[in-house]
């Protein structure tokens, strides 16, 4: 695919699509526009070179990790000790073997009902979690994708009820195409296959496609996956060195889409 430009009375840019098919160029109808920026967002988005965005959910669109945390945290300084985030950290965007009951016992040398305690968090994470609304910018980035033409999907280690649940709640969910959880997978993050399960089910190959994770371990899913990878921490991630993502911000609202494209695909030419 080419683009021509010429130059008009109206003093607008005109930009020619030319297209080759089977050794004969077709010239489709002129597409007049007022500045080469509205232009790269419509038909400039038919070369890119990225065709899909793959978010994670926890901690990315909705920050229910910083919450999950903060009940723990409640729960331990009534028993007069804390919970480090170095090593809650571990735990973050994957499933593991980590009992913060148990630990909390360790921590003050004491029995305690894990029931009763597990009870308590998740009351409390619940309601600190369902007074969250959306990360910055988060839906602008949906919004522009869409409109961009991007196919739009999510790959989290959450269970599928849990994801559902609450892009509905923050009215997101029709945004997305493709949701994998780990529902479908027999293995979630760091392991690549939720983010090349979501790849191939929206029809791209990863190499298309950008991840967008808050923590260590979905980079590394993704990254293992093919994808390029933004990685955005959050106040509990923050702390942690992320390896070979592509791009590293505090939040999608400090750049807009356009733009990180333009990023992404400057180095994926190079």
């Amino acid at each position: 695919m080419q683009l021509a430009t010429g130059k008009r009375s109206c003093s607008e840019r005109t930009y020619f699509i030319n297209f080759v098919n089977g050794g004969e160029r077709n010239r489709f109808s002129c597409v007049f526009i007022k500045n080469l920026r509205k232009y790269n967002k419509n038909a400039v988005r038919m070369m890119a070179l990225i065709k899909a965005l793959v978010f994670d959910f926890d901690g990315t669109i909705l920050d229910t990790e910083t919450q999950h945390y903060n009940a723990f945290q409640e729960l331990y300084k009534e028993h007069g000790t804390n919970l480090p985030l170095e090593v809650w950290g571990e735990c973050i965007g994957t499933h593991s073997d980590f009992n913060p009951y148990e630990y909390l016992e360790k921590q003050i040398q004491k029995k305690l009902n894990h029931e009763e305690l597990r009870s308590k968090k998740t009351e409390r994470e619940i309601a600190l979690i369902l007074e969250q609304k959306p990360l910055p910018g988060i839906e602008d980035y949906l919004k522009a994708g869409k409109e961009l033409g991007l196919k739009i999907g999510l790959a989290s280690s959450s269970s599928r009820k849990w994801v559902l649940e609450h892009l509905e709640r923050i009215n997101l969910l029709p945004y997305f195409e493709v949701i994998k959880t780990a529902d479908d997978v027999e293995k979630v993050k760091p392991d690549p296959a939720l983010y090349l399960k979501a790849v191939e089910a929206l029809g791209v190959k990863p190499e298309q496609a950008i991840a967008f994770e808050d923590s260590v371990n979905g980079s590394l899913a993704a990254k293992k996956a093919g994808l390029f990878c933004v990685a955005i921490p959050n106040s509990v991630t923050k702390h942690m060195t992320f390896g070979e993502v592509d791009h590293q911000m505090e939040s999608v609202a400090e750049l807009e889409l356009s733009a990180l494209l333009d990023l992404i695909e400057r180095k994926k030419v190079k």
